[in-house]
Order: structure tokens, then sequence, then C-alpha cells
């Protein structure tokens, strides 16, 4: 209908459930009939790059009789115009069928043509009595600058009274990221905390499972594996899957979880922890391995300097590369966390010595 509604940013640690959520919310949008732009930002590629295929299958799903209304053909051109930014961005690669119109997103400035873009494609949008989300996961790893263009189209629509809106999740730094971007993001989106349960959700998430089969959990050994979880929903995940296969019979006892704890302690080294940790040079790891020494967190850089037996300026570069491959955060101003959970733990299994 038009009406102002402010886009949603679901921002937390690795393992919380941020892009489950974004799924649901994605799927439910399009089961009202919305018409979905669904992308995944990764590092190294532009915003442009990969929002232009997607915005194109989304124009073409939104004329679904196949034949261009105005208002499609329009935002069809705009993306034609659009591409011309291939100039700045070499990874924008799309087959397109129409004409740009001159003077329409094509100026070769990302600010504007973007906002140009987005506007058409609202108004393709409202011709067609439909809207249309972007739904974007890991938007932390969109630069600043092309953050700042998607934040001023998004406020163009929005002033505008088209129906466009957002959906997307990030990492902690992400709020930072978008106050230095454009300092009105704080007022244009809601921002929603995804964090670990907590205690009776944790306990929940364990225990109905079980009992829809049927079978039951001794408290002792649910108290075992929210210790071991911290109330994390990944990690939840796999202590439970991990504490049933363990268990011969009902009920899952506290045995149970400690066997779970080792089984499942080995598969997320080897995955969810290992893929990480793959990524990163020596000297990242070496800071990493400081941090793990002085406990899970939040640390100050001056901390971790002395930990490590240098200065915060030298190793200043480091820990900006390791959050710009989103590994730390930083919740406040001089100190620094781990984004993924339990990872400190890890640390200290993969590096035994400092």
């Amino acid at each position: 209908m038009g009406r102002a509604a402010r886009p949603s940013i679901l921002y937390g640690l690795r393992g919380v459930g941020k892009t489950v959520l974004l799924s649901t919310m994605r799927d439910r949008a399009e089961g009202e009939g919305m018409t979905i732009v669904a992308i995944e930002a990764p590092e190294n590629r532009s915003l442009p790059g990969i929002l232009v295929p997607a915005l194109r299958a989304a124009l073409l799903r939104l004329d679904r009789l196949k034949q261009a209304s105005a208002g499609v053909k329009r935002a069809l051109q705009a993306l034609a115009g659009f591409a011309k930014l291939k100039v700045k961005y070499d990874d924008l690669e799309v087959a397109l069928d129409f004409e740009p119109e001159p003077g329409l997103a094509d100026s070769g400035d990302l600010e504007a043509d973007l906002a140009d873009l987005i506007v058409t494609v609202g108004e393709a949008a409202k011709e067609r009595k439909s809207a249309v989300v972007l739904v974007i996961d890991e938007l932390q790893y969109v630069p600043e600058e092309q953050l700042a263009a998607l934040i001023s189209a998004l406020h163009r629509a929005s002033q505008k009274q088209l129906p466009v809106t957002m959906l997307a999740a990030g990492l902690p730094q992400l709020l930072g990221q978008m106050g230095r971007a454009k300092s009105y993001a704080e007022r244009l989106f809601e921002f929603v905390a995804v964090g670990p349960l907590d205690a009776p959700a944790a306990r929940d998430a364990i225990r109905l499972p079980i009992e829809r089969e049927e079978e039951s959990i001794e408290d002792a050994a649910l108290i075992a594996i929210l210790e071991q979880t911290q109330g994390y929903p990944y990690f939840l995940q796999e202590w439970g899957k991990h504490s049933w296969d363990c268990a011969d019979a009902s009920p899952i006892t506290a045995a149970d979880v400690a066997a779970a704890t080792e089984s499942a302690l080995a598969e997320l080294d080897a995955s969810f922890f290992r893929v990480r940790f793959d990524r990163l040079t020596p000297a990242e790891k070496r800071y990493l391995r400081a941090m793990a020494s002085l406990g899970p967190g939040p640390h100050r850089s001056g901390d971790i300097a002395q930990a490590m037996g240098g200065k915060v300026t030298t190793l200043a570069p480091t820990r900006n590369s390791l959050i710009a491959k989103g590994m730390l955060y930083s919740p406040a101003h001089g100190d620094t966390a781990f984004t993924v959970p339990l990872f400190d733990a890890y640390m200290k299994r993969v590096m035994p010595a400092a």
C-alpha cells in the first residue's frame, strides 16, 4: 500500500539463527504475494554485481503476463542503464534485453543511479499492486560506500511511498557500518538483536522435539547441554543431535550428554570452526590465540597487545583484517570480541601453546 514501514535488520553473532529467521520472513512475504529479491553478500563482490541479476529476475517474475507493462519495462530500462556501472564494478554481469532510457540510472554515480533504479522498481511494483522485498544476508560484507547508496535508495523509495522494503541480516559490526555510511540509518531501519536463547527457551528447544518422539531427557542432562552450549541455537542443535545419537534408551542422561560433548566438539572442530580458522593468516591466528588466552571476551585491545608482547598501533591492521573477515567485532570503542561463540575454546584446542 506504500505506507511507511521501517526495513528490518537482524544482527548477532554466528550461530544464533539469523539466516533461518531471514528465510522464514522471506517465505512469509512470498506467501503474501510479494516479489522477493534474495541475495547473499559475499566477501570481495560488489553490491551492483550481486544485485543486478537478482533484480532482473525479480522484475521478470513481477511481469507475470510475459508482456512487459510500462512500469516493468521502464524498470528494466533503468537496469540496463545501471549496468553501465560495469566500468567501476567489473563483477557486474547480466544479460539485458532492453535498451536503456537516456538519463535514467546511467550517470555512473552509484548513489544516484541506485536510487533511480530502486524507485523505478518500486513504481513497477505499485503498478502491479505488489511489493518488492530485498532480502540480503551477510550485509556486513557490503563496503560502506555501497552500503550508503543502498540506504539512500531505500530512503528515496520510502519518501515516495513506494512498496519497496528490505529484510537483512549481519554480524554486530553492521550497526556501526550503517551509522558511518549514513547518519540517518538508525532512524530508517529497525535493528533487531538476535542472541542466545534464555534458559527456559533453550530447555524447550531440546526437550520438546524429544517429547514429540515420545521419549524423555533428564533435568541433569538438560542442565549439562545448557552449560556446554550457552544457549546458542546452532550449538543446541548439535548437542541435541549428538545426545540423541549417544543415548541407547530413554531418558537421555547426563552421561549421554558427556559422550555427546566429545563427538559434538569433534564435529564442530572439523567443520564449523575449521572453515573459519583455515581462512586466517598466521598473524591473524596468533592474534586470536592471544585473545583466547584472556577468555571469551570482550577484551581491551591494549590487553590483547600486551598478551602478544606488541603495541596496539602495530597490531591494529591485523585486528582490522579480522573484523573485515567477520571474525571479530568491536562492541564498544577499544573493545574486541569474537563473532563466533565458543571460538576462544577452539583456539586453545587447535593451538595448545600460544
